[in-house]
């Protein structure tokens, strides 16, 4: 069975729900422990607590995990830990994918975020943004772009699934998820062309480098990418999810799509233009579950629990095969039931929650007291 592992972005936020730069107090903190678990430079990826673009937010990583459920254990602990390192340096982890409030964020103080900033300008001040990033394990390459190349067609679908950042700078967008408008301002961000093997999109890479336009291959900023460090794909269209849970069925989803891709070989049928996808992902964001979504087998708009069904129909075997199908029922019958991130968000405005009780809720429901399968 493929290992698969996750990556979560959180903001850091105060008491009364604001964002706070205090990221590097935070890693300071976790710096002074011993690891939990492996960490950068062991024989195992993840499982660590890192800084990201901005001081405001912290990633955290786990480890390669063949289980949903052990994967699942080990997301609520990394979030538990992060939370309890952040606690320390005045602040908690919330799980938004954008925050609803007014910010000037803060790029960390080193010479690659600088460079961003500089380069890049109004696109890095207001980068501020938090999404939840699937690895999912390939053989080498070539396989990784068989993977890619069937996936893309899904992405919207698990975009729409995680949807978590109604509101950016003080106003409701509209959107399920404005992190992925935002998002996609970079150059390289959103979907991809079919690459058609390892050759194909190491040349796509280098092609951009000798462009001059990013700094350097860590801004290939794909829905999906192969990972430059791992021999994994990493797909990291979603938001970040509010309930860990929800992350898990990322995972697992993913893998199953890896999985139907590789059985499939490149017999799948066709690939769908780039313009298509871009609109689709364009709709997911704007509607995720309370509209339609695009049907990748039909390419035309269908109610979003019907396109849903369509995934699991497509990797059902896949499911199957690992033992996730119970799993991945499950949790996807909770998504449609109470909607997703950005859904329970619009739900607490309704009640009358501000932009500080929205944050409050949220961190509540990153880190709940008590958790269950």
């Amino acid at each position: 069975m493929r290992t698969l592992g996750v990556e979560e972005e959180f903001l850091l936020v105060t008491p009364d729900g604001v964002p706070q730069a205090v990221s590097g107090a935070v890693l300071r903190f976790a710096s002074l422990d011993p690891p939990a678990v492996p960490g950068p430079g062991t024989d195992e990826p993840g499982g660590s607590i890192e800084k990201e673009f901005k001081q405001e937010q912290v990633e955290i990583s786990t480890r390669p995990r063949h289980s949903l459920r052990d994967l699942l254990a080990e997301v609520r602990a990394g979030r538990e830990l992060a939370d309890a390192y952040a606690r320390r340096a005045g602040a908690r982890i919330a799980a938004l994918g954008t925050a609803p409030q007014p910010v000037e964020s803060t790029v960390l103080a080193d010479r690659r975020a600088l460079e961003i900033r500089a380069r890049f300008g109004q696109t890095a001040r207001e980068q501020l943004t938090c999404g939840c990033h699937v690895h999912v394990e390939v053989a080498d390459d070539d396989e990784g772009v068989v993977v890619l190349d069937h996936l893309r067609t899904w992405t919207p679908v698990l975009l729409a699934l995680s949807a978590n950042s109604p509101s950016w700078q003080g106003r409701t967008t509209g959107y399920a998820s404005y992190r992925s408008q935002v998002w996609g301002r970079w150059p390289t961000a959103g979907p991809t062309a079919p690459f058609g093997d390892g050759a194909g999109y190491h040349g796509v890479v280098a092609d951009l480098l000798r462009s001059g336009t990013i700094l350097d291959d860590g801004m290939i900023y794909f829905d999906a990418r192969l990972s430059a460090h791992y021999p994994t794909v990493e797909v990291r269209v979603a938001d970040v999810c509010l309930d860990p849970a929800d992350a898990v069925l990322q995972a697992g989803l993913v893998r199953a799509l890896a999985e139907t891709a590789v059985r499939q070989g490149r017999r799948h049928d066709g690939h769908p233009r780039t313009e298509l996808l871009r609109a689709a992902t364009w709709r997911a964001a704007r509607s995720g579950l309370s509209g339609e979504l695009v049907s990748p087998a039909a390419g035309l708009p269908r109610p979003a629990v019907d396109v849903i069904g369509e995934l699991v129909d497509h990797v059902r075997d896949a499911l199957v095969d690992a033992g996730d199908l119970e799993l991945v029922e499950r949790q996807l019958g909770h998504v449609l039931r109470r909607g997703n991130g950005a859904v329970e968000q619009l739900a607490w405005r309704a009640e009358g929650a501000q932009d500080d009780e929205v944050v409050r809720r949220a961190v509540d429901r990153t880190v709940p007291a008590t958790t269950q399968d």
